[in-house]
C-alpha cells in the first residue's frame, strides 16, 4: 500500500528509526503507527535509535584496496570503547563497509550532508524531465519528491542497498549492528580513490569487479 509521508516522519520521531525503516514498517502494517513500532522494535532498529545519542569517539579507520591497487578505500567508523572496536564483529562491520564503498560509491554518508543547492538542481532536472514526458503539471511535484528518493538512494551510504545483500540498506544494517554489540556505531566519514579519476583515459568499469569479488 501506498504510506503517506506524514505517517513515516511520525513514526520517524516516534521511534528515531530511518526514514527508509520505517516506511517499510508502515507499509508491513498496512499504515498503523503501532503496529509498524512494533515491528521496528522487532527487528531491533528502534532499540538502536536510542543508542544513537550516546558518544561515540573509538572505532577504526579501515582500508579497502581492490586488486591490483586500481581502486582505494578510507572509512572512519566510531563506537563507543577500544574494547568493542577490536572485535572480529565490529572490524568485519568495518571491511564490509568499506568494500561497499568501493562498489557502489557513494557521495556522501547521509542526506543531511547533500548541499542543498545541489538538491534544487537536481529537482530541476526532474522536474523537466517529468514535463518533457507529458506528465500533468499539478501531479509533477509529487513525481519530484519521489525521484529525490530515488536519488539519496544513489548517492547517499546509508540509503543504499547493501551489496552482499540487496534486501536491506546500510543503514539497516548499521542499526542491527548497533542492537546486536549493544553500543552506538557512526560511519563518521569516508574517502574513495579511483585509479585516474578525473584523467581522461580508457573506462575500466571497476564496480563490477569489485561486485564480482563481493559475490565470490
Amino acid at each position: 500500500m501506498a504510506v503517506d509521508a506524514k505517517a513515516v516522519k511520525e513514526l520517524r520521531e516516534k521511534t528515531g528509526a530511518g526514514m527508509l525503516d520505517c516506511k517499510k514498517a508502515l507499509e508491513e502494517a498496512n499504515g498503523d503507527l503501532t503496529k509498524a513500532a512494533e515491528i521496528l522494535r522487532e527487528k531491533g532498529l528502534a532499540a538502536a535509535a536510542n543508542k544513537a545519542g550516546r558518544v561515540a569517539t573509538e572505532g577504526v579507520v579501515e582500508s579497502y584496496i581492490h586488486a591490483g591497487g586500481r581502486i582505494g578505500v578510507l572509512v572512519e567508523i566510531n563506537c563507543e570503547t577500544d574494547f568493542v572496536a577490536k572485535t572480529d564483529q565490529f572490524k568485519e562491520f568495518a571491511r564490509d563497509i568499506a568494500m561497499h564503498i568501493a562498489a557502489v560509491s557513494p557521495k556522501y554518508v547521509r542526506r543531511e550532508e547533500v548541499p542543498a543547492d545541489e538538491i534544487e538542481k537536481e529537482k530541476e532536472i526532474l522536474k523537466a524531465q517529468a514535463l518533457n514526458e507529458g506528465k500533468p503539471e499539478k501531479i509533477v511535484e509529487k513525481m519530484v519528491e519521489g525521484r529525490i528518493g530515488k536519488y539519496y538512494e544513489e548517492i547517499c551510504l546509508l540509503d543504499q542497498q547493501f551489496v552482499k545483500d540487496p534486501d536491506k540498506t546500510v543503514a539497516t544494517l548499521l542499526n542491527e549492528k548497533i542492537s546486536t554489540i549493544g553500543e552506538n556505531i557512526s560511519i563518521r566519514r569516508f574517502v574513495r580513490y579511483e585509479l585516474g579519476e578525473g584523467l581522461e583515459k580508457k573506462v575500466d568499469n571497476f564496480v563490477e569487479e569489485v561486485m564480482a569479488q563481493v559475490k565470490q
